[in-house]
């Protein structure tokens, strides 16, 4: 059982990591401004990764070693794409859509998981994802609205974090969250140098603050959502999850002039039911 503390402890984090990804979003939409994704990313990159260094110094002494290079390189490799697509997705649709089409990662997951790993798809899974698949068609609505390609770049950024879903899942048995944050923004930082430089330009200084925003809230938001964990069951940490898409919506209502689209919400909701239908029916198990 999860005590209260337990539990207070876990929502005091996902508050973090739920304002984190907000932040992030905006940051990032900001930035786009002056600059492209891919410079972007590079930047956030460079300035968060002094930051990760500093604070893993005094939290987790040692945290850079590790054993597990090619799991780490394949991770940053589909996590940097499913990064990139994501922020630019950004720039094209509105926030919430981009939240919501990042909800369907757990049912790539699931695929992935069943064809690549052999993991086995019980009566739970199975609803799961078939409710996550029917959440993505009432998002998308094929045939109804244009898929354009700020849906196919959100879609994009989804695989490449479920792929980084599957491949983190492996590392956590053996590496700690602060020694996957690090190889995350060192491998990038090298895979994003190329990109970055071929479509540099003057960094506007007004960027900088949203930028460091961006540096912070993306170390933030992981450590955020990995110490929910500890402190409480995935049944409890995935609809605390849920409450980033109303968030963001706000965010792009406030900010923005969004529009808030019944379609997304909903499409949302079916695919967290079905999400915590399987999480649910498995602790049981």
């Amino acid at each position: 059982m999860i005590g209260n503390d337990g539990l207070a402890r876990a929502a005091g984090w996902m508050g973090l990591a739920l304002l984190s990804f907000a932040a992030l979003a905006v940051a990032a939409r900001e930035s786009l401004v002056a600059m492209s994704p891919a410079q972007f990313l590079f930047l956030r990159t460079l300035l968060g990764l002094p930051l990760l260094v500093a604070l893993g110094a005094v939290l987790a002494p040692g945290f850079m070693r590790t054993r597990q290079w090619p799991l780490h390189l394949l991770r940053n490799l589909f996590h940097y794409g499913g990064q990139l697509c994501w922020i630019a997705a950004i720039g094209l649709l509105p926030l919430a859509l981009v939240f919501a089409l990042e909800f369907t990662a757990p049912v790539w997951a699931a695929l992935l998981a069943l064809v690549f790993l052999g993991e086995r798809l019980g009566r739970a899974r199975l609803v799961a994802l078939a409710v996550g698949l029917a959440g993505v068609l009432v998002i998308t609505r094929p045939g109804l609205q244009p898929f354009d390609l700020g849906v196919g770049l959100g879609l994009a950024a989804a695989l490449g974090f479920a792929v980084s879903l599957v491949t983190t899942k492996g590392l956590t048995r053996h590496d700690s969250v602060f020694t996957i944050l690090f190889w995350m923004l060192a491998i990038q930082l090298l895979i994003g140098l190329a990109p970055a430089l071929w479509v540099w330009r003057p960094i506007d200084w007004d960027t900088l603050p949203w930028l460091l925003v961006a540096a912070v809230t993306g170390i933030s938001a992981h450590l955020g959502v990995a110490n929910a964990f500890r402190h409480a069951d995935a049944t409890l940490v995935l609809p605390m999850d849920f409450l980033r898409l109303p968030l963001i919506a706000l965010v792009g209502v406030l900010c923005y002039g969004e529009g808030l689209d019944p379609w997304v919400l909903g499409g949302a909701a079916l695919i967290l039911a079905g999400n915590e239908y399987s999480l649910r029916r498995e602790r049981r198990r």
